[in-house]
């Protein structure tokens, strides 16, 4: 770890979200508010479920965050839980029309970019994204991202969930290779400025996003240049069990990581698959 806290330290710190100044920041801008309605609970199954449901209703640009999540998901349905008042728990159901639907996978991307650069901006650590969307700080996981598609018709629909670990202390850990902004002496965890940062970094990512009518050329260049798998030896396990040993050399503008394979040959754009990076020879 980056440094050492003890765990009574932590107490103090977990005060919960202010729902209100939430709500007034980010649906109260006189420059038009990017979000419509901002609700935070006390505990719930899954934030992502939640909207999922309503989605149908045609809310769009809703907000959930939650202190404490008891049936959280993460990629390939692993179970993802949370620690009261620990961590910034948020999904964000969102309407993209006119998006193109092969393009929808770059909303965990770009969700990626805006909590890197929250926790840079906020917390002060030197975060980077490991291919798709895990953030990380020295090789420990700080944050997951779970996109999941609500309809594609009349137009796309999808959640957004980030799960961010801010107060959690060792012991609280789901696993020996996660961290904390906590334990990585942050300068800043007040949950209610990061959960106000992070939203307002994704809104701003999205809209400049739409302004540029879907074009990937800008998401992909802000996220090269927070990707800390480029330039990494890795060992792609890709669909049907099947791997890939290589040096990961580039992000394409369509969000593919691309590896130029160990065995020769041309490079390989990898679409989809578990990503682990390798400790150099």
């Amino acid at each position: 770890m980056a440094g050492f806290r003890e765990p009574t330290d932590v107490a103090a710190l977990r005060t919960p979200l202010d729902a209100a100044r939430l709500q007034s920041a980010l649906c109260s801008r006189e420059d038009a508010a990017f979000y419509t309605h901002v609700d935070v609970v006390e505990e719930t199954g899954s934030t992502n479920a939640d909207l999922l449901a309503v989605a149908p209703t045609g809310a769009d640009r809703r907000v959930l965050l939650a202190e404490f999540q008891s049936g959280g998901r993460g990629r390939h349905s692993r179970t993802w839980n949370g620690v009261p008042s620990a961590q910034v728990i948020a999904s964000v159901l969102l309407r993209l029309p006119g998006c193109p639907l092969s393009d929808l996978g770059w909303l965990p991307l770009i969700a990626g970019i805006a909590t890197v650069d929250t926790v840079r901006s906020v917390g002060g650590v030197p975060a980077q994204l490991k291919w798709p969307n895990d953030v990380l700080v020295d090789g420990r996981k700080l944050a997951g991202i779970l996109v999941e598609v609500a309809s594609t018709s009349p137009e796309p629909t999808a959640v957004v969930g980030i799960g961010l670990n801010v107060t959690l202390t060792a012991g609280e850990l789901p696993v020996p290779t996660a961290t904390s902004l906590f334990l990585e002496n942050a300068s800043g965890l007040d949950r209610t400025v990061l959960a106000e940062t992070l939203l307002t970094e994704f809104a701003d990512r999205i809209r400049a996003w739409a302004r540029a009518g879907w074009n990937t050329a800008g998401p992909a260049v802000a996220y090269r240049e927070r990707c800390g798998t480029i330039g990494q030896n890795v060992r792609a396990v890709l669909p049907g069990d099947t791997e890939l040993h290589g040096v990961a050399v580039d992000v394409d503008d369509q969000g593919r990581l691309v590896i130029r394979p160990d065995a020769g040959g041309e490079p390989v754009a990898v679409a989809a698959g578990d990503i682990t990076h390798l400790r150099p020879a």
